[in-house]
Order: structure tokens, then C-alpha cells, then sequence
């Protein structure tokens, strides 16, 4: 009893369970969320129909626990390191992308900072004991970064919603824009009000002269497994007086990539999910060949992958998205960059990748 009794306090004392579940949509954002038309049923939905899984359980099983893939890097993963003072000239063109790995990008848009899904904890989990661990370490520590603007939520899953980075983010006045619903994890995290802006599809939020719009994804939500779907996913365009930029978040292959680009487009960067895949996830998450797609139909100019190199969330060898978005991109004449974590992605002086520094 005494090692069951210090096995139990090692993790409470190692966990964030409790707060990191977030919070329950309840009161007038609950009447928020019902008004929402992908709300029904006391769920969100997709637009067309979507499977968590279009194979089975077993098969899922078998796969996770006997695929035999090389799942983590054979080697140490190249980062560039960045301080705050590499931000205090803005990028010439007006555009330029950090990316700090998985779906954490720093966009430098016309003069001001976004900063898509940002995740800086060890692990992509409400505990710091158990989860998956990173591969990498970011760029940066947080408070060697400059000062963000917007902060774009995807959707509430771990490894897209971070509790301690959003805390220090709002601590230093971050504003961020969030699918309806997951503004109440934030006001449980102690983030003030007037800092969260929910918006459903096709809503937009301005700040300064930059704009975010929420767009379809093809996804679900859910940081409580008891609890899913009770907050909607997203897509978001960032625009700018000049330029404009498309991220996916988590999303399988979609039609609202087309009228995304048809009706917001064309983009000037697509921040585009590669990784993550698997034959038995396919209308939730995208192949590397499905994201090139996407950003043909969101009539992109470059392409930077993102959702792949930092956490062990799939079922594939570790480089197999870069490689094969790499390969369907050269077969399709698309622009692709595929940098280290870390490394400056400038899309109007972009060329594509001369070295594949992900193969050890």
C-alpha cells in the first residue's frame, strides 16, 4: 500500500489532468454553440460524411503495436536556433514563416505576428510524465519570442492546444481566435475574455490591419475522450493588406479546399498538415499526395509542410510524409519548402529543397 501510495503521489505531482481537460461549454457560449450549423444532436459534425476510422478497431490495433516502422528519428533532428533580436527586422518581402515544429508556426504577415497551434511542452499530454515526447526541441524557449498578435487555434486535441503556452501567451496580452466552443478551455486556463475571439465558419476577426478567418476542416475535437465533438475545428486564412496564408490544422482531404481557394485564395503560403496519416484515419486526416492536392485546390504559391517530425502520433515511418509530399509535389510542379525546425521560410525567395535533411 505504502509504493501504491507513492506511485499515486509521483503522478499527481507529475500531471496536469485535471485543468489540462480543460473546460465545459456551458451558458451563453453553450447558446452559442447550438446556433452553430454544424451543430447537432448535441454534437459538431463535418459537412460530408466523415469516419473516425474506415477500417476497424482490430485492424488500427494490429497496426500501432506490430507495424515495424522506424517511427522516430534514427538521428538528432537539425534545429535552428532562434533568439528574439532575428524578429527585429521585419522579412523584406512582408512574408515570412517560422516553423517551429509539428503545426507551430510563426507567421510574420505585413508587419504583424500569428502564430498557428503554438506547443512548447515536452509532451503532447496532460501529464508531463506520460505521452508522447518531443523528438526536437523547439527553436526558441517562449520567452525568447517576439510578440505575437493573433494566436490561431485549430482545434482543442493536445498536440494542437498546449495549457501552459497559452497561459504564458496570455499573460503577455496574446489575443487568440478559437473554433466556437474552446473558448471555455481558455477561461478555465485564466485567459481574460477580451483575449478570446470564437468564431464558426466564416467568421473573421481583425486586429490592427491583419484578419483571421475561420474555415471548414474535415476533423473532431475532444480533450475529455467521455466528451467529444462538443467544439468545433477549423481551418484559418490569415490576410494581410499584401499577402495571404492558408493553415490546415488537422484535416483529412476536403471539397472546402477548393471554395476555400476559389472565394479567399489564392495564398501566397499554405501551412499544410502531411503527416499523422494512416489508411484506417483517412476522412480525418490527409496522405502527404492528399495535402498537395489541397494546396493545388487552394491555388497555393508555396507549400510548407507542417504536422509531421515532432511527436510519434501515427503509424508511419518518420520521414515517410516528407518524403512522399516531396516526391507528389515534384510530380505536380508544386512549390514546396521543407525546412528545419527552426529555419526562415521566406515565400518570396523560396526555391525548392536542395538537400533532404530529414534522411539520416
Amino acid at each position: 500500500m505504502i509504493l501504491v501510495g507513492a506511485a499515486a503521489a509521483i503522478l499527481l505531482r507529475s500531471t496536469r489532468w485535471l485543468a489540462a481537460l480543460g473546460g465545459r461549454v456551458t451558458g451563453a457560449r453553450l447558446d452559442r454553440v447550438r446556433r452553430s450549423p454544424e451543430y447537432r444532436d448535441g454534437k459538431f459534425h463535418n459537412p460530408q460524411p466523415t469516419h473516425m476510422l474506415t477500417g476497424s478497431y482490430r485492424e488500427m490495433l494490429r497496426h500501432q503495436l506490430f507495424g515495424g516502422e522506424p517511427r522516430e528519428p534514427a538521428g538528432i533532428v537539425p534545429v535552428v536556433n532562434r533568439v528574439r533580436s532575428d524578429y527585429t527586422k521585419p522579412p523584406t518581402s512582408g512574408l515570412r514563416a517560422t516553423w517551429i515544429g509539428w503545426a507551430s508556426v510563426l507567421v510574420e504577415i505585413d508587419g504583424r505576428i500569428v502564430l498557428t497551434d503554438p506547443v512548447w511542452s515536452e509532451r503532447c499530454s496532460p501529464s508531463t510524465l506520460v505521452g508522447p515526447k518531443r523528438f526536437h526541441a523547439p527553436p526558441m524557449p517562449l520567452e525568447e519570442l517576439p510578440q505575437v498578435d493573433v494566436v490561431v487555434i485549430s482545434h482543442d486535441h493536445y498536440d494542437h492546444l498546449d495549457m501552459p503556452t497559452v497561459q504564458f501567451l496570455a499573460a503577455r496580452g496574446t489575443h487568440f481566435a478559437v473554433p466556437v466552443g474552446v473558448g471555455a478551455h481558455l477561461e478555465r486556463w485564466g485567459v481574460r475574455g477580451s483575449q478570446i475571439h470564437e468564431l464558426d465558419w466564416s467568421e473573421s476577426f481583425r486586429l490592427h490591419d491583419v484578419t483571421v478567418i475561420a474555415t471548414p476542416a474535415r476533423h473532431y475535437s475532444g480533450r475529455n475522450p467521455l466528451h467529444g465533438n462538443e467544439t468545433l475545428w477549423s481551418s484559418w486564412v490569415i490576410r494581410g493588406p499584401r499577402h495571404r496564408v492558408f493553415f490546415s490544422g488537422d484535416s483529412g482531404y476536403s471539397t472546402s479546399f477548393s471554395d476555400i481557394g476559389t472565394h479567399l485564395g489564392p495564398f501566397d503560403l499554405t501551412l499544410i498538415k502531411i503527416g499523422a496519416s494512416d489508411p484506417t484515419w483517412s476522412d480525418i486526416h490527409m496522405t502527404p499526395e492528399e495535402a498537395v492536392q489541397a494546396h493545388r485546390d487552394l491555388r497555393g504559391l508555396v507549400m510548407l509542410p507542417v504536422h509531421w517530425c515532432t511527436f510519434n502520433l501515427a503509424f508511419h515511418a518518420w520521414s515517410d510524409p516528407a518524403d512522399r509530399a516531396f516526391s507528389a509535389a515534384a510530380k505536380n510542379a508544386v512549390q514546396i519548402v521543407i525546412p528545419e525546425p527552426g529555419e526562415f521560410v521566406e515565400p518570396a525567395a523560396s526555391r525548392p529543397n536542395q538537400r533532404a535533411w530529414w534522411r539520416f
